[in-house]
């Protein structure tokens, strides 16, 4: 384990320390200064994270990281069922292979696509027209709900794979037991299948909440000014000018406060269940 010991202390360790250093340092002003980070140290920069102008872009960032996880939970659920629990192995191979089809295409690429596809000239809106269903197009690029589209349609697959190795390792004749004591089909999910297959599920919920709050291609292109979120505020402070990198930091350090968060409560979880 020691090459991934260092591998990870010089790419990851040491350059979150950096940023963690920053976050505490004052915005520098003046000719070559500006947006950079000089001394004192403060707590100013994470003040003003939090505050009214930033701090609901963050709360923003998580109700779309929370409801774009439990979409993907109540698509990649049942549909990791129908994969598990097909008759044949070839049919499973092929159910797979078609969830993890996207993967072969660079994730820009397929982001662009649903540009296409939600445009006011896009196929979506030129068919309703077609039909006669609308007059004029809906706008539906540039919105919240285009930016959720795109963020279920990139990440449930990270939902999907890990409930259906939960539910193929599931023995399904602890149903048939749970039917023979009296226990409906309501009952025997409740009771047998959910909590013999939480351990995927709660898998799947980090894989896709921990990516989905630090999302930037997605909501910059599908969302516009609409679909700002944690990752395009960071990227503003680092990257335009005028920016502010201790604020950028900062903001940073609070993103990876909930992702330890989320990874804390699955570890929690997890000790539990052993």
């Amino acid at each position: 384990a020691l090459p991934a010991v260092v591998y990870l202390g010089i790419f990851f360790i040491v350059p979150l320390i950096f940023v963690l250093v920053i976050s505490f340092m004052t915005r520098g002003s003046g000719r070559g200064g500006e947006g950079f980070y000089i001394m004192p140290f403060t707590l100013q920069a994470y003040q003003d994270a939090v505050g009214r102008i930033y701090g609901p872009v963050i709360l923003d960032s998580v109700q779309v990281a929370f409801v774009t996880t439990i979409i993907c939970l109540l698509l990649g659920y049942p549909l990791a069922f129908f994969i598990a629990t097909r008759k044949t192995k070839r049919m499973q191979q092929l159910a797979l292979f078609l969830v993890i089809l996207p993967f072969w295409t660079n994730f820009l690429v397929r982001t662009y696509t649903w540009r296409i596809i939600l445009g006011n000239e896009g196929l979506i809106n030129s068919f309703l027209q077609g039909v006669g269903l609308t007059t004029a197009p809906i706008q539906m690029l540039n919105t919240d709900f285009a930016v959720l589209i795109g963020l279920v349609y990139g990440y449930l697959p990270f939902m999907v794979l890990p409930i259906y190795a939960s539910v193929e390792r599931f023995d399904f004749r602890l149903v048939e037991a749970g039917y023979d004591l009296g226990a409906n089909d309501w009952r025997t999910f409740w009771r047998i299948v959910l909590p013999l297959t939480l351990p995927g599920v709660v898998a799947g919920m980090i894989l896709v909440f921990i990516p989905v709050i630090g999302a930037l291609v997605t909501p910059e292109l599908l969302g516009g000014t609409q679909g700002i979120m944690i990752g395009t505020l960071i990227q503003n402070q680092f990257l335009k000018s005028g920016g502010n990198w201790p604020l950028g930091a900062a903001i940073s350090m609070v993103m990876m406060g909930f992702v330890m968060l989320a990874l804390m409560l699955y570890a929690g979880m997890t000790r539990r269940r052993t």
